[in-house]
């Protein structure tokens, strides 16, 4: 390996007579950041002993807003124009053909900026690809559907937002053996850091390995690292950290419009999350947003008694599963004489003849909450709703309940049946409007302590599976993080505390402080 500096200023020199593409910068000279001259010149200069490039595979993982789509898009015209290869293939790929599009859209702006490359190539908006008829050469963006990739004669892929592929397939098409033939493909590959609670995405495992090679463990000469970021446990908050994060901060994107985002991320967690993967590049760990911490829900555990709770208001909600899964119906007792705080009670259903295969299946340990009593088995293999009817009835007469909130899906027969019981069961549509003063009222609660949950261990499994997906209006609705959690006593909680919120509401206020005669 050595370096030829030639071969880094015929790059640099390229790129420079580029112009850049939007707003403000429009038009305006590609004059490389440091940072960036510096990938060039490493990616571009570093060669074999034959005088090849080096390095097969380079990986930039970066927070966005720091350019990393305008150098993508000077680096594939780079290898189109500028990198001698004949019948040089060029694509640009991502996890759908808009997203793949980015790069090739400012590419062609930017030769529609330089006369001297525009009179080179021609340029087909209909199917997104550039031909350079001297060379034979072209530029073309791929669709995301890999089976029809194979073949390729690869000279170069710019590969955008890595960390978004659904599947290893596309990457795997492209990189395992597509530029054979070429004597120094590249495969560019670049990236904000994504959002994989499993830690089993493509996206994960080439960056893993790019820490691996940046750290030494690893140890492979075609393949180059760069990756601007913070580790999963650095301090977000801190500004100094936010530079280490953003090698253009400063330059292209200013301090005050990070710190107004910032200001926005403390207060809204799904805020929050955008903040930390998009600007600070953390990988995180949920798809959507975490909501109130784990450490925070156990905090407020509390003791709840039962005994102590027979005779008093209460809400109730209800969230009926499919005919396998868990069902949960709860209990919200708000505030009132002899209870100073709210509490809750729960009840969980599975049906018994599945239990030990969903134990197996989804490494939830149903059969020791069975022997715990916190957690109740319906005979057969399907839910019992005629089961949980008698059950609901049992705690009718224990306690005063005042309303039952239910989602209406898979639940109009059984809450038909429990109307006739006597119980006031109210819809609660699953949706933005209804959940979410719900949800914000209960982390009210939570972090003022003032909630008492018991600390039910299916509850607190539910609880550690919601993640909270917000609109954009900083509303937010409960979601489980992957098709194997649930949320049911969660949502069942929500349910309750929708219709104690409505209930609260229209209750006179003379309820309170009596009737004033003057």
């Amino acid at each position: 390996m050595s370096y030829d500096e030639s071969k880094a200023d015929r790059a640099v020199t390229f790129i420079r007579n580029l112009r850049h593409t939007k707003g403000r910068w429009r038009g305006v000279p590609f004059n490389l950041l440091d940072w960036q001259e510096r990938i060039v010149r490493d990616i571009f200069g570093t060669v074999k002993d034959d005088g090849y490039r080096q390095y097969k595979t380079a990986y930039v993982e970066i927070p966005k807003k720091n350019g990393k789509s305008e150098l993508s898009a000077a680096v594939a015209l780079y290898l189109l124009f500028g990198d001698d290869e004949p019948g040089a293939e060029i694509y640009s790929a991502a996890a759908d053909r808009m997203q793949a599009g980015i790069v090739f859209n400012l590419a062609v702006s930017m030769i529609k900026q330089c006369p001297a490359l525009l009179k080179r190539c021609k340029i087909i908006d209909s199917v997104k690809r550039i031909v350079v008829p001297s060379t034979e050469s072209f530029y073309q963006v791929l669709s995301a559907e890999a089976y029809t990739k194979h073949g390729l004669n690869v000279h170069g892929v710019v590969f955008d937002e890595l960390h978004a592929q659904p599947n290893r397939d596309l990457f795997d098409v492209l990189t395992d053996g597509s530029g054979d033939a070429r004597t120094q493909p590249l495969f560019f590959l670049i990236t904000t850091a994504g959002d994989d609670p499993d830690r089993t995405t493509i996206g994960w495992e080439v960056h893993q390995y790019a820490k691996a090679i940046l750290d030494g463990t690893k140890k492979d000469p075609t393949f180059y690292a760069v990756i601007y970021g913070l580790e999963e446990d650095d301090d977000w908050r801190d500004e100094a950290n936010w530079y280490n994060a953003n090698p253009s901060l400063g330059d292209t994107i200013k301090i005050e419009s990070v710190r107004e985002m910032f200001a926005k991320a403390c207060d809204n967690p799904a805020k929050e999350r955008t903040f930390r993967q998009l600007r600070l590049n953390q990988w995180l760990k949920t798809k959507t947003a975490r909501w109130v911490s784990l450490d925070k829900w156990d905090a407020t555990a509390g003791l709840v008694v039962p005994e102590d709770l027979q005779g008093k208001e209460c809400y109730g909600g209800l969230d009926l599963s499919s005919s396998i899964d868990l069902t949960a119906f709860c209990l919200l007792f708000p505030p009132q004489k002899g209870l100073s705080k709210w509490h809750v009670l729960w009840r969980f259903y599975i049906p018994e003849d599945n239990l030990k295969e969903r134990v197996r299946r989804d490494r939830v340990p149903y059969d020791v909450w069975l022997r715990q009593g916190v957690i109740k088995t319906t005979p057969g293999n399907v839910l019992d709703q005629a089961f949980i009817r008698e059950d609901i009835k049992r705690t009718r007469d224990q306690f005063r309940i005042l309303e039952v909130g239910f989602d209406p899906w898979n639940a109009t027969q059984l809450s038909i049946q429990l109307t006739d019981d006597g119980l006031k069961m109210v819809e609660v549509r699953q949706g933005y409007k209804t959940m979410s003063p719900a949800m914000k009222e209960i982390e009210k609660l939570i972090l003022a302590k003032t909630l008492v949950h018991g600390g039910n261990p299916v509850a607190r499994w539910n609880f550690g599976n919601l993640e909270v997906k917000p609109d954009e209006n900083g509303n937010v609705r409960p979601v489980k993080a992957d098709s194997k959690a649930r949320i049911d006593g969660f949502v069942a909680l929500v349910n309750a505390m929708a219709r104690a919120m409505l209930r609260s509401q229209k209750q006179s206020p003379y309820r309170e402080r009596g009737l004033m005669i003057l």
